[in-house]
């Protein structure tokens, strides 16, 4: 199997936690250069990845003919400016999702790759998460009937501002919209599309420089899907609701791969491979239509199904799971979903 050499710029949480641990359980790949200028980062890169270079200039792996994979793990503003020089230098591409801050920006990068003949991708790994490969399943099924209505919700408890982390402070691609709702939103577009309307309500709850809490409605042909995340939710809510003619699906958790990352599980080895994104049975969805009442067990996630098919599209030229054009929907939504809010109104999309 020939190698593709990665360098990671930047090493926070999600280059360490969503990147660089994936990474190092996909065979095929080696990491070999870590961008930080942050001496307890680097500390944690030549801790986690054997004979890893640190180095603190972009430059070093821009210029690197070694390196064939570059993946961009840095404040949103800084996307575009270093996908755009890596690019140019015929480097394939991976962002952190969002993937830009504005729909130029990220139609600008789409084009730029398909100039340049490199692989391009966002960070959308919330595709591979248990809970909602089962909803998928669910909902493709027809055990439900016709779904006439989805809410979706990615809730935390963090009654302090911290003021030394970027995406708290008033800068373009900042708040909790741009972070966990492209997640939500990267979901709901992969099954159903584009939506044809869209409602947004974002607020400062914790009076910060940006927003920590919204609520989206996205408008369908027969289908209301609504998004939610707050950052003062003390009680956890459900992960999923469901409602179609024949039931209702409800899922409470977040799927299991985050902590299980954050706590130093990687999926390398026989006994962790067969376990990995498997979710305890007290957290499994309950199913109520009117033909039966039962848990449904949830589907294993499996982020590394992303880099799987990144090697796939790199060595192959199979297709990407996810395209940048994903990247672009996501960030059209966001910018309707900011007018909408602005101006106070349902806004066709």
């Amino acid at each position: 199997m020939d190698i593709i050499n990665v360098a990671i710029i930047g090493y926070g949480l999600s280059g360490r936690v969503f990147h660089s641990t994936i990474i190092r359980s996909v065979e095929g790949f080696n990491i070999t250069k870590v961008v930080t200028t942050d001496p307890i980062k680097e500390a944690l890169a030549k801790k986690d990845i054997e004979n890893v270079v640190v180095v603190q200039s972009i430059d070093d792996v821009i210029h690197d003919p070694d390196i064939h994979l570059i993946v961009i793990s840095t404040p949103n503003t800084s996307h575009v400016k270093i996908a755009e020089v890596a690019i140019k230098n015929k480097k394939h591409v991976i962002v952190e999702k969002p993937f830009t801050v504005t729909s130029k920006e990220a139609e600008y990068l789409t084009k730029l790759a398909k100039d340049f003949d490199v692989v391009l991708s966002v960070y959308h790994n919330r595709r591979f998460d248990g809970d909602y490969k089962t909803i998928l399943k669910i909902i493709d099924s027809g055990t439900l009937g016709r779904l006439v209505e989805l809410e979706s919700h990615f809730d935390r408890f963090r009654t302090e501002l911290n003021a030394d982390a970027w995406r708290e402070d008033n800068l373009p691609g900042s708040g909790v919209l741009y972070d966990l709702g492209s997640h939500l939103i990267d979901q709901v577009v992969h099954k159903f599309g584009m939506p044809m309307e869209i409602y947004a309500d974002l607020t400062a709850q914790r009076f910060g420089k940006v927003d920590d809490q919204f609520e989206l409605i996205l408008y369908y042909d027969g289908l209301k899907v609504t998004l939610k995340s707050g950052s003062l939710v003390k009680e956890p809510l459900p992960r999923f609701i469901l409602h179609g003619t024949n039931g209702s699906f409800v899922k409470f958790g977040l799927d299991v791969q985050e902590d299980a990352l954050k706590s130093g599980h990687l999926p390398t080895d026989e006994f962790q491979d067969l376990l990995w994104g498997s979710e305890p049975e007290f957290l499994w969805g309950t199913l109520n239509t009117i033909n039966e009442y039962k848990k449904i067990e949830t589907l294993r996630g499996d982020y590394r199904t992303y880099y799987r098919n990144i090697y796939g599209a790199i060595q192959f030229g199979e297709p990407l799971l996810v395209d940048p054009k994903d990247g672009l929907k996501v960030i059209k939504v966001i910018e309707a979903a900011k007018e909408s809010n602005h101006l106070k109104k349902r806004i066709e999309i």
